[in-house]
């Protein structure tokens, strides 16, 4: 299973015995789910989970009559779409009518009478989820989205995440293929999304891939310096080792002054030595800066000759 998989499973496991909270849930499953019509209620979804809740929901708060139905997604060959639908036209209306919805409603909005605390806010935002959001794999990426059908309805959304007190949410929103998407960026929010909508040990998966993805990352920056540090000392060292063998074919080392003689021998025999070990190797240490020095006028003998 996919991770939004996972996340939905999760969300689906809690047990409610508050009535109210129940409507919450499946007012947001059905108000952002396949249609929701007078004439019309149907809610489709990948996640088996998700089906067996909203049929849940339905069955205990008002009896209806259900078809469902699970056909193969076409295009990818795997997986089910799960689809909900209530066969008679009364029960739409009688459902409509206890979510404070009229048959001639021109533009589906959320009534707000059905989320009115805090409690029933994030019941709502885990019903919406389960019809209509999906969280990407945190290894890969960290992004969450609400995929919603009807512009009004994904500004309601917006502004019932925003006015959450426990959680500074900020959601964004684009439009993609006719549908609005209101999505969060950042593993923070999305931590704070699922906790809020009670998914908090997917959210500390979460927290754990981000805390493994810094110190990998800290480690490979760390191996990558090391390593560039060791090409820059190699190269070094080639061409220094190159301009002393010169010197030793044009004229002999023992021509050379006595401090440049010595750290000449030094570096033939420790091509892999830093300049900074090599100056503290010398009969008489000296600092990196030292070393350097008496290396560069080697150098520049070389290329005299």
């Amino acid at each position: 299973m996919s991770f939004s998989s996972d996340v939905k499973k999760e969300l689906c496991s809690h047990e409610i015995y508050d009535r109210e909270l129940l409507k919450a849930e499946l007012y947001g499953m059905l108000l952002f789910g396949k249609a929701f019509r007078n004439n019309r209620i149907v809610f489709t979804t990948e996640s088996e989970y998700a089906c067996k809740r909203v049929t849940f929901l339905l069955q205990n708060l008002y009896m209806p009559i259900i078809e469902k139905q699970a056909t193969l997604r076409v295009r990818s060959g795997e997986g089910r779409l799960y689809k909900i639908r209530l066969i008679d036209s009364a029960d739409c209306e009688r459902v409509l009518g206890d979510f404070g919805h009229g048959v001639g409603e021109v533009t589906l909005r959320v009534n707000r009478a059905n989320v009115s605390g805090e409690e029933h806010s994030a019941a709502f935002v885990r019903g919406v989820f389960l019809g209509c959001g999906s969280v990407s794999n945190p290894e890969k990426s960290y992004h969450a989205e609400f995929c919603v059908p009807h512009k009004n309805l994904a500004v309601d959304l917006c502004n019932i995440l925003r006015e959450v007190t426990e959680c500074e949410f900020n959601p964004k929103t684009v439009l993609r293929s006719g549908n609005y998407i209101v999505y969060f960026k950042g593993s923070e929010q999305i931590c704070d999304l699922l906790t809020y909508i009670g998914a908090p040990i997917k959210a500390m998966e979460i927290m754990g891939a981000k805390a493994y993805k810094q110190v990998r990352n800290n480690i490979n920056r760390r191996i990558n310096g090391e390593v560039a540090n060791i090409e820059k000392i190699v190269s070094a060292s080639v061409k220094q080792i190159e301009a002393i063998e010169k010197i030793k074919r044009k004229r002999g080392l023992e021509s050379l002054p006595d401090d440049l003689k010595e750290i000449a021998f030094l570096r033939l025999e420790n091509p892999e030595m830093s300049l900074k070990d090599l100056g503290q190797s010398l009969s008489k240490p000296i600092s990196r800066s030292g070393a350097n020095h008496r290396i560069q006028r080697l150098l520049e003998y070389a290329e005299d000759l």
